[in-house]
């Protein structure tokens, strides 16, 4: 047999310290402590293998729980579904392959900059599911995805502009679905402590998060629309144009949200320019339409603000149809007080009789009844506020702040002579006459025969001109900014507006105060017949297209540059005739002299004016004669005169020409026009005053 050698049994008692080759025990000093004794006798009885025991047992891996559903077979067996084992050196070789390609960097620095290049057409397709993905995350639920707002903005960072086309437009969509109704504040740091609730606080974190990445989306816009001023790029432009049409759809859509004043610096910034193109047209309407669907008050007003200090600034030189935008707000049908460029009177009815508010009858309820009224004037105080709307005396005042600006702006360009845009100006006055009060109606009667008087000076000094023509034919080409005013439009448009301003205020209030004589304006008017009849443009407006006088001197007022107003001058002297021949609130009142000065000198005209602008001409006169037929019958037979001695129709005095002295004898020639209409509108005339006969 084998032998077996004997287990060696470990000792546990430390050595005896007397022994030679026993090493000195670490547990014990050199000096003898108390209770070391005790220690070593009570070690004696420790189960040493008890913590080897309870230890964990390193046993071989084994495969990992296939916790996957069985499936079947296509024999129809079922069995386990096999996952395949990943090898975690495997699985994590790529780490290493970091090192090597560090080395590989550091040995070749031209390859490591090299970075693999994707296509534009697969960048784009990217962005846009990437933009889609966003976007829906964003309107299935905004607070919880309340940073997706900033992921949106981080895409239009790209430098691909189709990209940040996209972007732009994405963001557009999303803010439109997305801005609530009201307008968020911005918090005080009473709210930031105050212990609100888990739904208040989400909410607020939205809000903030929302008005945060806003307010970046309107600076971006900002800051590409302004790339569109000078010559830029192709693609530069097209990126501007895309941001001015984001800002113009954003402004319609949330013009009661934050950070409207920013939007509409883009549009007046672009309405500041030159250059009238689409997008110029697009904010142009786009201001309109804000004007015409406002019913706050406020976005007007704002707008209106930066358009007049914008037009100030630029010394007026701005286009026509910036200023037009005026005739577009509502305040010209819904406010109903006058006012000036000072001050905004006050409805009579407001204060009651003599400044004194009318006094009620106090009806007697029970302390009861007082309560609930009470509480029922809170509930319904907060349910305005909860609605948004916008009580009447707010809209009014913000419409009375801004019909001020509006006439400061209309006044202010009265008195520098803006020579481009008198004709929107008068336009507009005609307009506003219902809302101008007795005060500002005095200074602007005063601008406008101001204003006739230099017309009536520029007509003189245009007849000068062409009557020395051939003199001056090399007159520098620098001098066209001083003559591009046209003379016969302005004294047109200004008769029409002194009128226009009469009929809007209260004659019988205004006859005590203010000075209602217009004769002025009758007397130019009748002095310029003659040459209006001889205007070969006088159915031509400011905008038609047709070729300029080829024997004339550059330096003439061409109608072509001029862009007074759209009607013609035929339209605007039938509205200034018609003004002071028929006007609605005293037409009876009309001096039978007046009457027959403008009834020769209009039938003489007429033999002289184009085929539609005499028959336009003799389809007044017949009005004309219906309504003062008894006034001028006598001036069609010589038997029936009144006056005495002769017809002087040069001299600029109506009662001085002596009109009853003429006798009507255009109408003969009338008969007798190329022109059927002309020649029917001539016998009815006729067929008139032989029925008041």
């Amino acid at each position: 047999m084998i032998a077996v050698p004997a287990i060696k049994r470990r000792r546990v008692t430390p050595p005896d310290s007397s022994e030679e080759d026993a090493s000195p025990s670490t547990l014990v000093a050199e000096s003898d402590a108390p209770g070391v004794e005790d220690f070593f006798s009570s070690a004696a009885r420790w189960n040493l293998e008890q913590d080897y025991e309870q230890r964990p047992r390193k046993l071989k891996e084994k495969g990992k729980e296939n916790t996957r559903l069985p499936i079947k077979t296509a024999e129809g067996r079922v069995e386990p579904l096999q996952v395949p084992e990943v090898n975690e050196e495997d699985g994590d070789s790529w780490l290493g392959s970091e090192d090597d390609e560090d080395e590989v960097q550091k040995s070749d620095p031209e390859l490591a900059e090299e970075k693999p290049k994707v296509p534009v057409r697969r960048q784009i397709l990217e962005a846009k599911e990437e933009l889609a993905r966003i976007a829906s995350l964003i309107n299935e639920d905004p607070e919880e995805h309340a940073g997706a707002f900033r992921a949106l903005a981080q895409i239009s960072s790209s430098t691909n502009i189709t990209v940040k086309k996209l972007a732009l437009a994405t963001q557009l969509a999303v803010y439109k679905d997305v801005v609530p109704g009201y307008r968020i504040r911005p918090l005080a740091e009473a709210d930031m402590t105050e212990k609100v609730s888990k739904e208040v606080r989400r909410l607020r974190a939205f809000e903030q998060a929302l008005v945060g990445s806003y307010q970046s989306y309107v600076k971006e816009l900002a800051k590409y629309a302004k790339s569109s001023r000078g010559d830029v790029e192709e693609a530069q432009a097209t990126l501007a144009t895309v941001a001015i049409s984001c800002a113009c759809a954003l402004l319609l859509a949330v013009p009661h949200f934050n950070f409207r004043g920013d939007l509409l610096k883009i549009l007046v910034q672009k309405l500041s320019g030159k250059r009238t193109d689409a997008d110029f047209v697009r904010c142009r309407e786009t201001l309109e339409t804000l004007f015409h669907d406002d019913e706050d008050g406020t976005p007007s007003l704002n707008a209106v603000t930066l358009m007049t200090s914008m037009m100030k600034a630029r010394g007026w030189r701005v286009d026509e149809s910036v200023l037009n935008t005026f005739l577009h707000l509502r305040l010209l049908s819904e406010f109903s007080s006058k006012g000036s460029q000072n001050h905004i009177d006050k409805p009579v009815n407001q204060d009651g009789v003599n400044g004194k508010k009318p006094k009620f009858k106090k009806e007697f309820r029970t302390k009861k009844q007082r309560k609930l009224m009470k509480e029922r004037k809170v509930i319904e105080k907060e349910f305005k506020e909860a609605d948004a709307t916008v009580s009447h005396e707010e809209r009014d005042r913000m419409q009375a702040e801004t019909l001020k600006l509006v006439f400061v702006t209309y006044f202010r360009i009265l008195k520098a002579r803006a020579p481009n845009l008198m004709g929107a100006v008068l336009e507009g006055l005609a307009k506003y006459a219902h809302l101008i009060n007795q005060d500002f109606f005095g200074d602007l009667l005063e601008a406008l025969k101001d204003l006739t008087a230099q017309a009536e000076t520029l007509l003189s000094d245009y007849e000068d001109e062409e009557k020395d023509a051939d003199a001056d034919a090399d007159v520098d080409a620098d001098d066209d900014h001083e003559t591009k005013r046209d003379g016969t439009r302005e004294s047109l448009l200004s008769i029409i507006t002194a009128f226009a301003l009469l009929e809007g205020q209260d004659a019988s209030k205004a006859a005590s105060t203010l000075s209602l004589d217009l004769s002025f304006f009758i007397a130019h008017l009748y002095k310029t017949l003659y040459s209006l009849a001889l205007n070969p443009d006088i159915e031509l407006n400011a905008k038609s297209m047709h070729l300029p006088n080829p024997h004339g001197p550059s330096h003439l007022p061409s109608t072509t540059n001029n862009k007074v107003n759209i009607q013609t001058t035929t339209v605007l002297l039938l509205r200034s005739l018609s003004s002071i021949l028929l006007p609605p609130a005293s037409i009876r009142a009309v001096p039978p002299v007046r009457v027959a000065a403008f009834t020769k000198q209009l039938l003489t005209s007429s033999l002289q004016l184009p085929e539609k602008s005499a028959l336009a001409m003799l389809g007044l006169m017949n009005k004309v004669t219906k309504t003062h037929g008894r006034k001028i019958s006598g001036m069609w037979s010589t038997e029936e005169r009144r006056g005495d001695g002769v017809f002087d129709p040069l001299r600029g005095d109506l009662e001085g020409s002596n009109p009853y002295a003429s006798t009507i004898w255009e109408g003969e020639l009338l008969r007798l026009h190329y022109c059927p209409g002309v020649r029917v509108a001539a016998k009815e005339i006729e067929k008139i005053i032989l029925d008041v006969k």
